[in-house]
């Protein structure tokens, strides 16, 4: 081995994870509705073809940057009503070195009732860094203002 090369194992990228949580002051079957209900979403995040389905693939879409067709291909891996939905979001291009940078990521929402209302807990994992650190910094903010978001179609929902 050459000097100054160090070996595979101590090369690996590191991951890292955004965690966004709120607390909001609905019942956890109405966040839940929200996130399970393909024309809510969109209103919160993207258009998609959602179905809170185990197995079931899905899409979000956006707009296309560089390479990147602006697809997020998604795959439902976990369903528990009004507690827990777990899906893959895959999407990006190889060729794109910033934003729209290949993304293999697993989206987890948690939900617990709480005094007041329902606990919502986001855990966006799986960015490699360095490749998805631009990424990883976009969405950060961007999760925030999901949560915000979601928080806001809820209340027209709800009829607040």
């Amino acid at each position: 081995m050459s000097a100054g090369v160090r070996p595979p194992e101590t090369c690996e990228p590191r991951t890292r994870e955004i965690v966004v949580e709120e607390v909001l002051p609905h019942p956890p079957a109405l966040v839940w509705k929200a996130l399970t209900e393909a024309g809510l979403i969109a209103r919160w995040l993207m258009p998609n073809d959602f179905e809170a389905v185990v197995g079931r693939r899905f899409t979000f879409r956006t707009r296309p940057m560089g390479d990147w067709d602006g697809v997020v291909h998604c795959e439902v891996l976990e369903v528990v009503p009004d507690e827990r939905l777990v899906y893959s979001w895959v999407g990006g291009s190889a060729t794109n070195g910033r934003y729209g940078s290949r993304l293999d990521s697993v989206v987890t929402w948690t939900l617990a009732a709480v005094e007041g209302g329902t606990r919502l807990r986001l855990v966006h994992a799986g960015f490699r860094s360095p490749g998805n650190d631009f990424a990883f910094d976009a969405m950060s903010g961007g999760w925030a203002r999901v949560m915000a978001a979601i928080a806001r179609t809820i209340a027209e929902v709800a009829g607040d």
